[in-house]
């Protein structure tokens, strides 16, 4: 009894020893039952996976490789951010500002190639303007020709013969423009002196200015005094200017222009052919 008194601490204590025994091998039962649920739910949902094609094909894969769901909490989520349309729209926007900004800078581009392409355009024009202008002011001291035309002083180089102009010559092709077109038309005027210049240039005719002007029977101011009476104005001055420098109002092939309203013989008009008219006078070849 006295030994029982002494170890009576030890029955409780094998007791508690038992109980724990036995509870960790119903936990253990427990895991292991709970592994073989899990394992055997992630083998149904693989195979459910594996034949259900309308799955995502990360979720296929993760149920075919045993990865639980729950587990894998970081890699959902890196997925469906991915899927997300923010990035895809962070991509778009800049994609577009790119776009527009190189639009902007073609625009730009486009702009000053315009703006320059204007810009020399107006500056030819000045320099046109300028040569024209200088044509009207100044006349040519040498015409330069070939066998069929009157060349621009530029052409110089092409021509085939050249002819020197005198002051008095010039003066005169001023008054016989003045004298048969002093109604006429500017264009009228330089188509005028283009007949006389043309006359010059072609073998049959006189071979000078003066005796172009003073065949006779060609020019009717030379015949009934007109000639000596005009004072040339500043159109005619101008036109004669702007014919030798090169300015054609008819082709270099044009001999003959007459009034068809006062001119007394129209044989001309009959036997050549008509080139054009302009005002009051009708111009032949």
């Amino acid at each position: 009894m006295e030994i029982i008194s002494k170890n009576r601490w030890v029955a409780p204590m094998l007791s508690v020893l038992l109980v724990c025994i036995v509870g960790v091998n119903v936990v253990q039962a427990t895991g292991k039952w709970n592994e073989a649920s899990d394992s055997k739910q992630m083998t149904e949902l693989a195979s459910s996976a594996h034949n259900s094609p309308s799955l995502p094909q990360d979720q296929r894969r993760m149920m075919e490789d045993g990865t639980s769901l729950s587990s894998d909490t970081s890699g959902q989520s890196v997925t469906w951010t991915n899927a997300l349309p923010a990035k895809n729209w962070l991509l778009t926007a800049q994609e577009e500002r790119e776009q527009q900004e190189a639009a902007a800078k073609q625009k730009a581009q486009a702009i000053a190639t315009a703006k320059a392409k204007k810009e020399a355009a107006l500056k030819l024009a000045k320099m046109e303007h300028a040569k024209a202008a200088a044509a009207m002011s100044t006349p040519p001291q040498q015409l330069y020709f070939t066998r069929t035309k009157l060349l621009n002083q530029e052409d110089a180089k092409l021509a085939t013969w050249s002819y020197s102009v005198s002051d008095k010559e010039l003066h005169l092709l001023q008054k016989i423009v003045m004298a048969e077109a002093e109604g006429e038309p500017y264009k009228g005027k330089v188509a005028v002196a283009n007949v006389v210049l043309n006359r010059l240039r072609s073998a049959n005719f006189p071979d000078t200015i003066y005796k172009v002007i003073h065949q006779k029977s060609q020019f009717s101011p030379v015949a009934n005094g007109r000639l000596k009476r005009v004072t040339p104005n500043e159109d005619s001055i101008k036109a004669v200017n702007a014919a030798l420098n090169g300015q054609k109002e008819v082709s270099d092939d044009t001999y003959y222009f007459l009034s068809l309203t006062l001119a007394d013989d129209l044989t001309v008009a009959r036997t050549k052919k008509e080139v054009k008219t302009i005002g009051h006078h009708t111009f032949y070849k």
